[in-house]
């Protein structure tokens, strides 16, 4: 960085002398030059813009009196130009008014000089606008490093570090999010809570760095499969969360059926050899009668993939279903069932365009 600073400080800084009279250019011009500035000449108010936008000087000293369009008005637009660096104007006049000084630096002017000009005055000038811009740019570049610096801790602080999905603080941020926009447009929400079969098995057999290929390629797995607006992270050691809003029970259920189809197709792959694993899954949605918020999703989700693992693993388990029911020792309710028939009925558009995407994926 300081090697660059430096390289940048030896460049030869631009200067835009703009006057009407030839003659005042040409004299400051090879007094600028003698200082070693790399100058140009601009000859009217236009001229002049038109050298800023192709030449981009690092200052201007700029004449007010000038027919067409004068200083004042070239000074307000090169401030009002939002795409433009920090650029130093001088304005030189030979009205020794106050009246006249004050316009100019209303209109954006940095500094002002008088006509004739005494060129050590304006070299003092030059030389301080000049530090003046210099450290504005350390300062800029100093405040987009540190921004950069914060947006990537953000990130870190958000991420798993292994699988490069979110974390279970993102997950949990996001999932508030999604359940607060779902009350507001009473949209449904669906929850997918999967669990690696077996995991331990693999570290014990094959090794850590083999359970962590295997988690990674899961990972993976999941992030091709759901959509953008989808949320995919680790929940916790081989326990994975996906956030699908806008998604009714029967395709989160069609969603996860297809990833453990796919996982049980998959061989893993780590160093020094290969392996195969299934997969189990809970899911559940809102709205739903036995939900009650995002805490209460998230427990049904982890009820249902604690039936899964209980039935065999290798399986999706839909929250409050008859398998469920009957696993836990209840029966299902006839009347919440019809509820939820009438519901995802009243959603077809939303279930239909998450069938659409997942068969185009």
């Amino acid at each position: 960085m300081a090697t660059e600073a430096a390289e940048s400080r030896s460049v030869k800084k631009k200067i835009l002398v703009v006057d009407d009279h030839e003659d005042n250019v040409e004299v400051l011009r090879a007094r600028l030059e003698s200082r070693g500035y790399d100058v140009e000449g601009a000859m009217s108010g236009q001229e002049a813009l038109d050298s800023v936008s192709r030449w981009c000087p690092d200052l201007v000293l700029l004449d007010v009196m000038m027919p067409d369009m004068d200083g004042l008005e070239v000074v307000r637009r090169l401030k009002a130009d939002a795409s433009l660096p920090f650029i130093p104007v001088i304005m030189q006049t030979a009205l020794d008014s106050t009246e006249r000084m004050v316009a100019g630096l209303e209109a954006g002017a940095d500094d002002y000089v008088t006509k004739p000009i005494n060129f050590a005055e304006l070299e003092a000038r030059v030389r301080s606008l000049l530090r003046i811009k210099r450290l504005q740019q350390d300062l800029a570049e100093r405040e987009k490093e540190l921004s950069d610096m914060n947006d990537k801790l953000l990130r870190i602080s958000l991420t798993d570090g292994l699988t490069g999905v979110d974390n279970r603080r993102a997950l949990e941020q996001r999932l508030h999010e999604m359940f607060e926009h779902s009350l507001r447009l009473h949209e449904p929400i669906s929850v997918v809570m999967c669990d690696i079969d077996h995991f331990k098995k693999v570290n014990d057999t094959y090794g850590h760095a083999a359970g962590d290929e295997v988690l990674k390629q899961f990972a993976g797995i999941l992030t091709a499969e759901a959509r953008e607006i989808d949320r995919v992270g680790r929940y916790g050691g081989e326990e994975f969360l996906l956030l699908l809003p806008g998604t009714v029970l029967d395709a989160a259920v069609t969603f996860s059926e297809r990833v453990r189809h796919r996982v049980d197709s998959h061989t893993f792959s780590y160093e020094g050899g290969t392996l195969k694993r299934t997969v189990s899954f809970g899911v559940a949605s809102w709205p739903h009668p036995k939900i009650s918020g995002r805490e209460g999703i998230l427990k049904a989700a982890d009820d249902a993939l604690y039936v899964a693992k209980e039935t065999g693993r290798n399986r999706v388990v839909r929250f409050d279903s008859n398998e469920f029911n009957a696993h836990n020792g209840s029966e299902a309710e006839p009347d919440a069932a019809i509820s939820e028939r009438q519901n995802t009925a009243g959603r077809e558009r939303s279930s239909e365009s998450r069938v659409t995407a997942e068969g185009s994926a």
